[in-house]
């Protein structure tokens, strides 16, 4: 009898095991999307964890690959590119050689298939999923505002005496990086890899979110296209802001804002925003239940990004918070330029744009 109960204990041991390790290891997403009538045989199987190592340099040659070949017979897709090294190292990019990903691209442009190059590797489309969530909003068309100078002569208009009008500003229709640094541009920063190290106020908990040092009042851009789903205090992160990405992907939290003016004023929950919008100050607010509280003894924005793959995943224990900081230092390449209206000492950005995705997903 003894026996057969350490059999059951055993087995029980192993399914429990063979669970943990599905959860954390093969994370893969299944078709099913009904969460709230599934059983425990047939419930979804989702993303439950992603630790985002990609560095910039990876990026930056993958979009560069991605945006040259724009148009050509053969379209590199930057995510497919850094998924194919997420596989091939493991997801350990300190491994990355540039060589890499040119000896992948140049069998893609000669003709053989991303299905047949990837066959043999197992988690493939687990980092093209994981990555895609971080990044899909990232790279396409766009059209945006740019000054007469970065404008051929050919495209610019002309005035009556037939002179060509630089006080305007022209509209381009671009393809490529969509996506802004979380400061404006020409307002300076400090920023280290802070994901992970430990909090203590209220509880002792890890620190999910990358900081970035600067002065009060710096204007706050809105990375990607999106809706504002939170916008208040929280006594954590004192006047904070929460913006939905369209495909409700990410989750981007900006919080410390500036005490008695934390937002742009245009801004209320579910507003739009723009990739490149001002949506808020650097500040120090947090760290108290009082609500407008400077508690925060260095001013810094506290950027984080959340993943969702299933709305079961947006709070509570199964959140899925990604390291910024290489995140920050490839966006740093594209800044929002703002100034500053002096009667209402509002700032707004220079440049206007105009992304397809606000269209695409109102409608």
């Amino acid at each position: 009898m003894s026996r057969k109960i350490i059999y059951i204990e055993c087995l029980l041991l192993l399914m429990l095991t063979g669970s943990l390790l599905w959860h954390r290891v093969a994370p893969y997403p299944s078709d099913s999307a009904n969460t709230n009538t599934a059983t425990s045989s047939d419930a979804p199987k989702y993303i439950k964890w992603v630790d985002f190592d990609v560095t910039s340099d990876a990026m930056k040659m993958a979009l560069q690959l991605d945006m040259n070949s724009y148009q050509k017979e053969v379209h590199l897709d930057w995510i497919d590119l850094l998924a194919y090294l997420g596989a091939k190292y493991g997801g350990d990019f300190s491994k990355y050689r540039s060589q890499d990903m040119k000896d992948f691209a140049e069998k893609l442009q000669n003709g053989e298939s991303l299905e047949t190059l990837t066959k043999d590797m197992k988690y493939f489309s687990y980092y093209k999923e994981a990555y895609g969530a971080v990044l899909g909003g990232m790279v396409g068309l766009y059209e945006i505002q740019v000054p007469p100078s970065e404008v051929p002569a050919s495209m610019l208009t002309e005035s009556a005496d037939g002179e060509e009008n630089e006080s305007e500003q022209v509209w381009l229709t671009k393809y490529g990086l969509k996506a802004f640094s979380p400061i404006a541009k020409n307002f300076p920063y400090t920023d280290f890899d802070d994901f992970g190290t430990s909090r203590s106020y209220g509880y002792r908990r890890q620190h999910l979110g990358h900081d970035l040092m600067g002065q009060v009042g710096t204007p706050v851009i809105a990375v990607e296209s999106g809706y504002v789903e939170a916008i208040g205090w929280n006594q954590y992160g004192g006047w904070r802001l929460g913006i939905r990405s369209f495909d409700k992907k990410r989750y981007y939290y900006y919080a410390h804002l500036r005490k008695n003016y934390p937002y742009h004023k245009s801004l209320k929950e579910g507003s739009i925003v723009k990739a490149g919008d001002v949506i808020g100050y650097l500040g120090r607010t947090g760290y108290s239940s009082t609500e407008n509280t400077n508690n925060i003894d260095e001013p810094h924005l506290h950027f984080g990004l959340q993943l969702i793959f299933d709305e079961s995943q947006k709070e509570g224990n199964n959140e899925i918070w990604v390291d910024c900081y290489e995140l920050v230092k490839f966006l740093s390449m594209n800044r929002s330029e703002t100034i500053k209206n002096q009667e209402t000492k509002e700032y707004n950005r220079v440049y206007d744009m105009k992304d397809p995705v606000i269209n695409t997903y109102s409608q």
